[in-house]
């Protein structure tokens, strides 16, 4: 099963340099090789889990267990590894087990869905060649993150799936989508380079970056495993997990960089690519700092803010992609609760470590379903301004059930998916006694702001009328709004929301005891858990509450405003406060400005001195009538101030040694060393944004070969 580990991870890439070529001449044999491909692999990942649970039921008839074997046992059971020595220098390494199937299937599954899509989505879009063979490559890196066995190889596959994904951001090319894509890559970059320092420093100190390793030395100490360098590079590591994971406050990339995105890329970005970063978090959390008490309360606070801002970022947001863009950021927030949880209890609470599993899970299904919904929506229309979407759905039933599967769901409504994951964190939330009650409340009222900001949507695309009689008879006369193969992912993405929460001690509590030795939970006595109980409906019965008075309260009186036209949302978000634009820009520039002058200046002034001299010797400055002055009206009104208070001086505290400077030409000079500064800065980042993608690149080529080395 070796070399079935690679052809996971390596197959993808190899199809993506296929596709391409074959897109080159032929656009319809390059769909039917991109969509063969991701259905292989789906299939190869599903072939894996059935192998898997066979070898489970064999030794469970050949042992005489009367119900199955243990927990353990699943993690035991199914677990391939893979070892490609010396690559990369320190060698890479994967693992496939129970959490790793489950997630490959996820992987795979949303990949196939979002495939059969993309063909009508994309019909009158340009550069759909090159979106194919990213679309593959950035499969493979995914899969090879949620298989690696290292952090070695966690942080190798990350940044390809960084690069690759990068190119989905910027598909369509404009300007707003450009910097969107800037930001992306950017904080991608500095997450991974701060990553990469922590994995230094964490190799230094412990001598490995293997998880078992890393987790048995846990077992069997008795106190923390890392002090001091240890802690600074596991937070290190936590920053660049955090920076994918969309995690506040390095959360500035989502909300921009979805609304922007191609709808198939955007399903994948919230319903994949933001799950490998909370993979990584859960990685650190359960292999690094478990023993750190003050670690669990940070990640809670964290969480608990990322939940509320993504939430009230959803309220106020008027574009139907940022809505859901904002609400991934809340859902991760209530992920990152049963992380948190599970680390304050130590590591004992089966009900959050369950819970996060499942809705981590769940998640990726719902924002599958959204974001594909919203593809259908956008690429019929061409806008995603809700004002001129009201009414589109109305006669629309395939659309118009599987969004309202999709709200139900991510809503946490009984009998869906979602309401499982958060019961199961709710229940450990108030299980861990040390936690303050409050924290209950701000996830119940998190929770009903999901369903305010789901009704809004729902209510005024799928219910309500357009404003323009015109556009909603023409809505109403869209008949082929979608083709089969759409129809076909979207209907059947959609059928496993209520799949996997009707029949959840069935199904559900199945994926879990499948998955859940990641969090190295092996005991048999785990707690029955009744989901339909009154005292597990109570908790989501306050959330219902509590959005039905947000919705016609909040979104009713303050949200929306009376014209001659007709009722319409209006955005109450402060375009300036926008933590990008307003701190972390303005913050990073100075910073580099510093960093350069500081490390520049000694040669700068070498420079200037030598100029000044030869100005004022060999090459004397012209005073021809027709040159323009220096600086400009910032410059000038500064010398004219100077020049008065030193007149002051030099006629009073300095009359004996008075200063005879000019400031006009001074003050010029300056500025234009500042400009040329910030200007060298943009360009030098650039550059070498640049070389990372040129590298990672090779990375890639260089992996290809080795792979094809081994084994073929």
């Amino acid at each position: 099963m070796n070399i079935f580990i690679a052809i996971l991870i390596f197959f993808p890439m190899v199809g993506a340099l296929i596709a391409y070529l074959v897109g080159c001449k032929n656009k319809k044999a390059r769909d039917i090789v991109v969509n063969a491909v991701t259905v292989t692999e789906f299939l190869l990942v599903l072939f894996t889990v059935l192998n898997g649970l066979a070898m489970i039921q064999q030794i469970s008839v050949e042992s005489g267990y009367a119900h199955g074997v243990t927990p353990a046992e699943y993690g035991a059971i199914i677990r391939y590894q893979l070892e490609l020595p010396k690559v990369c220098g320190m060698g890479l390494s994967f693992v496939l087990d129970g959490f790793r199937c489950i997630y490959a299937l996820v992987v795979a599954f949303m990949w196939m869905m979002v495939t059969l899509l993309s063909p009508q989505y994309f019909e009158k879009y340009r550069n759909r060649n090159r979106f194919y063979a990213f679309h593959l490559l950035t499969l493979g890196a995914t899969v090879g993150v949620f298989l690696s066995a290292d952090f070695f190889t966690t942080f190798v596959f990350f940044e390809m799936m960084s690069l690759t994904s990068y190119v989905w951001v910027a598909h369509d090319e404009k300007k707003e989508t450009m910097k969107a894509a800037e930001t992306y890559l950017g904080i991608s970059v500095i997450g991974g380079m701060v990553m990469l320092m922590g994995l230094f420093m964490l190799y230094s100190e412990l001598g490995t970056l293997r998880f078992d390793e890393l987790k048995t030395m846990l077992v069997i100490t008795t106190e923390t495993v890392i002090t001091g360098q240890g802690i600074a590079a596991a937070i290190c590591i936590l920053f660049g997990f955090a920076v994918k994971a969309g995690a506040f406050p390095v959360h500035i990339w989502l909300p921009k960089a979805h609304p922007v995105a191609p709808a198939p890329a955007s399903a994948l970005l919230s319903g994949v690519l933001t799950k490998t970063g909370i993979y990584g978090i859960m990685l650190v959390s359960f292999c690094l700092l478990a023993r750190e008490e003050w670690f669990g309360y940070l990640l809670l606070a964290i969480a608990v803010i990322t939940m509320l801002l993504g939430a009230i970022l959803a309220l106020a947001s008027v574009d139907l992609k940022r809505v859901l863009a904002c609400s991934s950021l809340s859902q991760i927030g209530f992920i990152l609760v049963g992380v948190a949880v599970y680390v304050i209890s130590g590591m004992h609470n089966e009900l959050a470590a369950r819970g996060t599993l499942i809705y981590m899970v769940n998640h990726s299904v719902l924002k599958l379903v959204l974001f594909m919904a919203a593809g259908v929506i956008y690429m019929n229309t061409h806008t995603l301004d809700l004002n001129a979407l009201k009414g589109f759905g109305r006669k629309k039933p395939i659309l118009h059930a599987c969004f309202a599967l999709g709200v139900l769901g991510i809503s946490g409504i009984p009998f869906f998916n979602g309401y499982i994951g958060k019961t199961l964190i709710h229940e450990g939330l108030v299980e861990t006694a040390s936690i303050p009650g409050w924290v209950e409340w701000l996830f119940l009222i998190a929770g009903g702001c999901t369903l305010a900001y789901m009704l809004k949507l729902y209510i005024w695309i799928f219910i309500f009328k357009n404003n323009d009689a015109k556009l909603q008879e023409k809505y109403d006369g869209l008949k082929k709004y979608l083709k089969i193969p759409g129809a076909v992912a979207l209907i059947g993405s959609a059928a496993v929301i209520p799949v996997l929460g009707m029949v959840p001690n069935l199904i559900t509590d199945a994926v879990m005891d499948f998955g859940q030795g990641f969090f190295g939970l092996y005991s048999m006595e785990m707690h029955s858990v009744h989901y339909f109980a009154f005292h597990n409906l109570k908790g989501t019965l306050g959330s219902v509450l509590i959005g039905l008075t947000l919705y016609f309260i909040i979104i009713g009186m303050f949200m929306q405003e009376k014209k001659e036209e007709g009722t319409v949302y209006i955005n109450i978000w402060p375009e300036w406060l926008d933590l990008e634009n307003l701190i972390y820009r303005p913050v990073l520039i100075q910073f580099f400005l510093f960093v350069c002058q500081i490390v520049c200046r000694t040669l700068d002034c070498i420079i200037d001195t030598l100029v000044i001299v030869l100005r004022k010797t060999l090459y004397r400055d012209s005073k021809l009538p027709h040159e323009l002055p220096e600086g400009n009206i910032i410059t000038h009104a500064a010398a004219v101030v100077t020049q008065d208070i030193v007149w002051v001086l030099n006629h009073t505290f300095l009359r004996h040694k008075p200063i005879r400077k000019k400031f006009d030409h001074w003050y010029a000079l300056h500025w234009e060393e500042y400009a040329e500064d910030s200007q060298i800065i943009g360009r030098s980042l650039s550059y070498g944004l640049m070389l990372f993608c040129v590298g990672l690149v090779a990375t890639i080529v260089y992996l290809l070969l080795v792979v094809f080395r081994v084994f073929i």
